[in-house]
């Protein structure tokens, strides 16, 4: 009979972390964990099996992005960004993304473009469809694009930034968006990219100025419904 090593032991715990550090990020981008949602470790850890010790591990992931906050003595929660964190966080997203259109301008190629029309479809078809499962799809989808458009740029820094920006608004729409949608125009999207094939870099720096802006006036900065973790985590429409 073999023995599991200890290093073997602690890989499959990081694995086990990450597989529900993944869950967790994915249900909060997708708003089916609501800011201020507790993430109970027994809770999680019942859910997934696992140890409280693997779960602690998750959370810590998540909080280092800036998804959970961790409050001593009461455990960790979804975070609730402040309307102040709100605008920082887009003031930080056009600072960052209008240079990524204008490198993206320059760099987009032939695959590229491909790779953008296929993420515009697949939002009209998400947009064209209704139920809760298509709406955290689509919102999901509208978030790719804006990550896409960093990967296309080719610089993997400003690319992580983007998705812990993308992330962390998703946050911020589901507290205080009005639309309790994604609140990402996807013809602006469409825009974009024609700048973009145009070799137009100002104008697709213009045009990702213009959109990041439609999403923050989308804000009201009021307040939220709380969901149940168990409904938000195993529900699957």
């Amino acid at each position: 009979m073999t023995q599991t090593s200890f290093s073997e032991t602690a890989v499959q715990s990081d694995d086990r972390a990450m597989v529900i550090r993944d869950q967790l990020r994915d249900a909060i981008i997708e708003h089916r964990l609501v800011p201020g949602t507790k993430l109970s470790e027994a809770e999680v850890g019942k859910l997934f099996d696992v140890s409280r010790t693997v779960v602690r591990a998750a959370l810590q992931s998540l909080t280092f992005e800036g998804l959970v906050r961790a409050e001593r003595n009461r455990g960790a929660f979804v975070a609730s960004p402040s309307p102040e964190e709100a605008r920082q966080l887009f003031e930080a997203r056009r600072q960052i993304e209008a240079g990524i259109a204008r490198i993206a301008a320059n760099q987009a190629t032939a695959e590229a473009f491909a790779r953008f029309d296929a993420c515009l479809e697949e939002e009209t078809r998400l947009l064209q469809e209704r139920g809760p499962a298509s709406r955290r799809a689509a919102i999901r989808a509208s978030g790719e694009f804006h990550i896409l458009l960093a990967d296309v740029a080719g610089n993997p820094i400003m690319r992580r930034f983007m998705e812990e920006l993308i992330a962390r608004s998703s946050l911020v729409i589901a507290l205080y968006g009005r639309t309790g949608a994604s609140s990402c125009g996807h013809n602006e999207h469409g825009d974009i990219v024609a700048a973009l094939r145009d070799r137009d870099a100002e104008g697709a720096s213009r045009l990702v100025l213009t959109h990041i802006d439609h999403i923050e006036t989308d804000l009201d900065l009021r307040s939220y419904a709380e969901r149940p973790l168990r409904e938000a985590l195993l529900s699957v429409e």
